[in-house]
């Protein structure tokens, strides 16, 4: 697991967050005592991933200063830096060159956290010999704003349905991806999104979802990052 590199989407500018997180990156939230961000940092770590990229942008001298080199989490923390906004794709394609030997490697969006057990996802993407991309997904009870993954029954994604005002269960993203090589050629230039720019797109490439049941933390709204605090925090 050494040599598996994990990027870590920590650009986002957090809108929605700004009542809580007024004055630093969402990532950098305090849950507890320490930064929300740093709780995937050492989720790598315990399961032996130590190459870590951080695709930083809005406030990301913050995220910089924090980290530094990774060596106080016992990781080795590169960066790569958007001047503008570019959305979860573009600010992934800027850091392409830090991933030029990679097989394939994780994506971890850094507003969130999944309990996930990597080695295991990675198995599974490698079985999936024609997979570009293998996202980690968890039922919840209510989707309504984040949109459901339909999966059929060899664990192959057929559509991605849009976040609608009801109120259901259903199979959301989880955040946290696997991807082939083959991914750069089906990533645009300039601004883009994973989530509505490509993903669509890799529907007929082979797209896979490896279901998770463990514990699952948006921080992207101040109810959700309320509900962090209550978790994290808990015995």
């Amino acid at each position: 697991m050494r040599d598996i590199k994990a990027i870590l989407l920590v650009g986002g500018l957090g809108t929605r967050l700004r009542s809580v997180v007024s004055s630093q990156p969402k990532v950098l939230a305090s849950i507890g005592e320490k930064p929300f961000v740093e709780l995937l940092v050492r989720q790598l770590q315990s399961q032996g991933i130590h190459n870590l990229v951080m695709c930083t942008g809005y406030l990301g001298d913050q995220i910089e200063s924090k980290f530094k080199d990774g060596r106080d989490w016992h990781v080795s923390i590169k960066y790569s830096r958007e001047d503008s906004p570019q959305g979860t794709a573009g600010a992934l394609r800027l850091a392409q060159s830090h991933l030029q030997d990679a097989p394939d490697f994780l994506v971890l969006n850094g507003d969130s956290f999944l309990e996930v057990d990597f080695r295991d996802l990675l198995s599974f993407h490698r079985h999936h010999q024609n997979a570009v991309a293998t996202l980690a997904v968890v039922h919840v009870d209510d989707a309504a704003r984040y949109g459901t993954v339909q999966v059929d029954a060899d664990s192959r994604i057929t559509a991605f349905t849009e976040k609608t005002s009801a109120h259901a269960p259903g199979m959301i993203n989880g955040g946290v991806y696997v991807f082939s090589p083959s991914i750069w050629k089906h990533i645009p230039e300039g601004p883009a999104s994973l989530e509505h720019d490509v993903f669509p797109q890799l529907l007929p490439q082979g797209m896979f979802a490896h279901q998770q049941r463990g514990v699952f933390i948006d921080i992207g709204t101040p109810a959700d990052f309320a509900r962090a605090q209550q978790i994290l925090r808990a015995p």
